[in-house]
């Protein structure tokens, strides 16, 4: 029995490490979805002492029909856990943006309401974040760019949310 020796190790095992410029490209990934989060996060807290996870949670209230939805749809909307997302809802709650009450339809399930005030403190808020996400992503981009950054952050999210074979 031979041993390989260290080049044909890495020659077999090629597949197992990135190349310099797959590397180069997945930190700029990493470095993006760390840093913008914290970024939009910090303007949405400085300008409307609202996190991140919560005015997305009042953003897909306002755009559900009747301004309400099933806390378990409204997990997925905003990609949580329905433990998270309680909590958070706990604390809109407590500020009066939000309530929850049994879903008449099934009362096996909960259901979020998005209240007046808190329409009101998105509405007050939104012109802040779409500036702010205007100036980090939207203008630094073309159309094109735009439209092709969508379809592969799509493409990559359908591979995560596929089950793996």
């Amino acid at each position: 029995m031979t041993i390989p020796d260290r080049s044909q190790q890495a020659e077999e095992h090629a597949d197992l490490w990135l190349t310099p410029a797959e590397l180069a490209s997945w930190m700029s990934v990493v470095r993006l979805i760390t840093r913008l989060p914290w970024a939009l996060d910090a303007q949405l807290q400085r300008d409307a002492e609202l996190s991140m996870a919560e005015y997305m949670t009042m953003a897909m209230l306002a755009e559900a029909p009747e301004w309400t939805l099933r806390m378990s749809a409204l997990a997925e909307h905003v990609s949580s856990s329905l433990s998270r997302l309680s909590h958070l809802v706990k604390r809109l709650e407590s500020r009066g943006y939000v309530r929850r009450e049994p879903d008449p339809s099934d009362g096996r399930f909960t259901n979020a309401i998005l209240l007046l005030d808190g329409m009101r403190k998105l509405e007050s808020a939104a012109p802040g974040h779409v500036a702010c996400v205007r100036h980090l992503v939207v203008d630094n981009l073309s159309g094109e760019r735009l439209r092709r950054l969508g379809q592969d952050a799509e493409r990559i999210l359908q591979r995560i949310d596929s089950p793996v074979r």
